[in-house]
């Protein structure tokens, strides 16, 4: 159902306090400048192109083939996504993402590592010079939220300032992140920032209704065309009218489908299913997913022409983890928004927050503080979380050490190495709160502080593996 147009919030009082105390202690927060390098292109087909990177680029800048990287190339020898480039503190951080071909930097093969100005670097049959610009780079945002979504670490305030800009166009965006990162959060606000504010703001999740369904639920149906339709009904198209829609989890729409919903946004037009007429729509689309739509293009699963056409916008998400300093600041949030105004959060609690993965990202946060205010304790174990040092186990229990062995044993790129960690805890996770209740999967999802459907995405992605 479409929701109600709303203005985007703002900061309360002692919210104000926590973002200045945030930025003001540099818990989180970056040095006034950052700074800034061009990366060009010197050898290969794409020779003379060249790349300014500084704080107006995305937080994360893809190079490769893909439609959806910012410098994109035609070098056969480069992957669609080939490497990221991000911009630290005092270097450039480059990432192979597990390219075909690799990634070297001056001769030399890498996985990750930082460039200072100088290098060239290669990959496939094109050679890339990375040169330090002179002089200080523009001053990091001090924007402290934007619309709903609320962070003051240098990962999310370098996000802002191309929030803002796609928040005024009106073309199709591409937010990717892992689950519970905020892409509905921010495609909401987007949609509350942007001219099309006062029009509905409609959400259609790909997950959430039958395969059979899917069809008839974006693009409408008449009466009697299939079983079950008593009488006709718009679908999320119509329902968006003169506003924005959101297609949630994308990746997950069956392949049959796409040819349909691209016809639909490239000529602003829909036809119900039993119908011989098209209507016309006027819609803006944003599109969320937590998988690798590129991969997902490679093995067929998805529309090449479709993703080219989402993808004119992209904005990525950080993971939590990654955003230094704001655990503590969203945690408070949370607490006085859950009715703990009467009480400051524990700073043992903040503490072990700090101390703490967060693989379901905000979401797992905010299901966290609602489990420690209902219980009344701040142990992890209350709050919906477990860490070794707060659980002592037997001294016989070997299983997660073993778990570990095996992965150090493949000798992975860090980030591989822990999501394959994180992967084997969900999956004994899952399997274990499955038996205590009986397989009852309503009761399962409850006490493990998560929405039912996300506990049933989870459920299904291991029983596929």
């Amino acid at each position: 159902m479409p929701s109600r147009p709303s203005r985007p919030s703002r900061p309360s009082e002692k919210e104000r306090d926590d973002l200045s105390t945030v930025l003001r202690t540099g818990e989180g927060a970056a040095e006034p400048s950052l700074p800034g390098f061009r990366v060009s292109v010197v050898g290969g087909p794409d020779r003379g192109v060249d790349l300014l990177f500084d704080e107006s680029r995305p937080a994360r800048v893809l190079v490769g083939t893909s439609p959806a990287c910012e410098l994109r190339l035609s070098d056969r020898t480069v992957s669609r996504r080939h490497v990221s480039l991000e911009l630290t503190r005092a270097a450039l951080r480059v990432t192979d993402l597990e390219s075909t071909n690799g990634t070297f930097a001056n001769g030399m093969r890498l996985v990750q590592a930082y460039l200072e100005g100088g290098e060239d670097l290669r990959i496939g049959d094109t050679t890339l010079r990375v040169a330090r610009l002179e002089g200080a780079g523009p001053a990091l945002s001090q924007e402290m939220r934007f619309g709903k979504m609320l962070g003051a670490s240098e990962e999310m305030r370098r996000l802002y300032p191309l929030c803002a800009k796609l928040a005024a166009s009106d073309i199709p965006v591409v937010i990717e992140g892992e689950t519970g990162t905020g892409k509905e959060v921010l495609a909401e606000s987007l949609h509350d920032a942007s001219p099309r504010a006062q029009g509905a703001f409609v959400v259609f999740d790909c997950t959430a209704v039958p395969p059979n369904l899917v069809e008839s639920a974006l693009f409408g149906h008449e009466r009697g065309s299939f079983t079950g339709a008593v009488s006709a009904r718009n679908g999320v198209f119509e329902d968006a009218h003169g506003g924005t829609l959101l297609i949630d989890e994308i990746g997950e729409l069956d392949v049959n489908l796409q040819p349909k919903l691209l016809r639909a946004i490239e000529r602003s037009e829909v036809q119900r299913v039993g119908s011989n007429t098209w209507t016309r729509v006027d819609v803006r689309v944003l599109a969320a997913t937590r998988r690798d739509l590129d991969r997902e293009v490679v093995a067929g699963r998805f529309r090449d022409d479709l993703f080219f056409r989402l993808a004119v916008g992209r904005v990525e998400l950080p993971p939590l983890r990654a955003r230094r300093g704001d655990v503590p600041l969203l945690a408070r949030h949370f607490w006085r928004a859950l009715g703990g105004d009467d009480r400051p959060i524990p700073p043992r609690l903040l503490d072990r927050f700090g101390d703490y993965a967060w693989p379901g990202n905000i979401r797992e946060l905010h299901n966290a503080v609602m489990r420690a205010l209902a219980l009344g304790d701040v142990s992890l174990a209350s709050a919906g979380l477990t860490r070794p040092a707060d659980d002592p186990q037997p001294a016989t229990t070997t299983g997660s050490d073993a778990i570990i062995d095996e992965v150090l044993a493949l000798d992975l790129p860090l980030p591989r190495a822990r999501e394959k960690v994180v992967e084997a805890f969900e999956r004994r996770y899952l399997e274990r709160v499955l038996v205590r209740y009986g397989g009852n999967v309503v009761r399962a999802a409850a006490a493990s502080g998560i929405a039912r459907r996300y506990f049933q995405i989870l459920r299904a992605r291991y029983k596929e593996a």
